[in-house]
């Protein structure tokens, strides 16, 4: 029962970053050599890869060897509190099978993400695994650089922001819009996790060729590599792969921890314009 508690836990934190993607749990990579270039990067807005109406479905399983659940990334339509047009980031996850019968676990959260400034305004998140539940509302307010953290029914916390910073969840979508992926420059995007500032580093690894239930893909592959406070955190490896377009449209994902691995494969891929 202990190995299949802490499975579900690692499941859980990466349904969120993504599921992340996911919490800070996804957050987290190996140290990687021969970088010579470390810049911190703006997207531009209008890039195809935030678009309303995307929906994206994995299977989730655990080295390979047991489906723990499903999870589906959508991209949908948001007014914004001063009525301008944004973007809503929703992850849902589910445990399936053995695991939903002895550990269950349904998890929702969102992001309300400004594509003027390319930056969360929210972040939401509701937990439910086993008999536990946990709640996460994070409230950004750029103009001040401050957030407000409260998790569950604790009293709110306000952080210090950095000029530039993404929730867990946006980090993803906002990683797709890039186009600096080359072999030996680091791109470097601060995000909020765990009440903490992280400087989170993603090496490009290369291209390959990657066959999902979805389809074939040539991707660009890369892993993420977090720091706080400058410090490496040693907590597993998270690759990503994203194809090879305009889209990036993460179609595989894989999170190593001390018991095995996770693995995000795509299953579907459905567009608003799709019949």
């Amino acid at each position: 029962m202990k190995l299949l508690n802490d499975i579900q836990a690692r499941y859980f934190s990466g349904t969120t970053v993504v599921l992340f993607f996911f919490s800070i749990g996804l957050l987290c990579a190996s140290e990687a050599t021969g970088v010579d270039e470390h810049v911190l990067v703006s997207a531009q807005p209008g890039i195809r890869a935030l678009q309303p109406g995307e929906t994206l479905t994995y299977d989730v399983s655990w080295s390979k060897m047991l489906l723990a659940g499903t999870v589906v990334m959508e991209i949908r339509d948001e007014t914004l509190p001063d009525g301008r047009p944004g973007l809503k980031f929703l992850v849902t996850g589910r445990s399936a099978g053995l695991v939903e019968k002895l550990y269950p676990v349904h998890d929702t959260a969102w992001s309300i993400f400004d594509p003027q400034i390319m930056e969360s305004l929210s972040y939401d998140l509701n937990q439910n695994y086993g008999n536990k539940k946990k709640r996460l509302d994070v409230v950004f307010d750029h103009s001040r650089k401050k957030a407000t953290y409260t998790l569950n029914d604790d009293a709110p916390m306000k952080l210090d922001l950095p000029e530039q910073v993404q929730d867990g969840l946006s980090f993803l979508y906002y990683l797709r819009t890039l186009d600096e992926f080359t072999i030996g420059k680091v791109i470097a995007i601060n995000v909020l996790g765990s009440d903490k500032i992280w400087a989170v580093e993603v090496h490009t690894l290369g291209r390959e060729t990657v066959r999902t239930p979805a389809g074939e893909f040539s991707t660009i592959k890369v892993m993420t590599h977090p720091l706080y406070k400058g410090v490496f955190m040693n907590r597993g490896e998270v690759f990503i792969w994203l194809t090879d377009d305009s889209r990036r449209v993460p179609v595989l994902m894989k999170s190593t921890i001390t018991v095995g691995s996770f693995v995000f494969n795509l299953t579907g891929i459905q567009l608003r314009n799709q019949k």
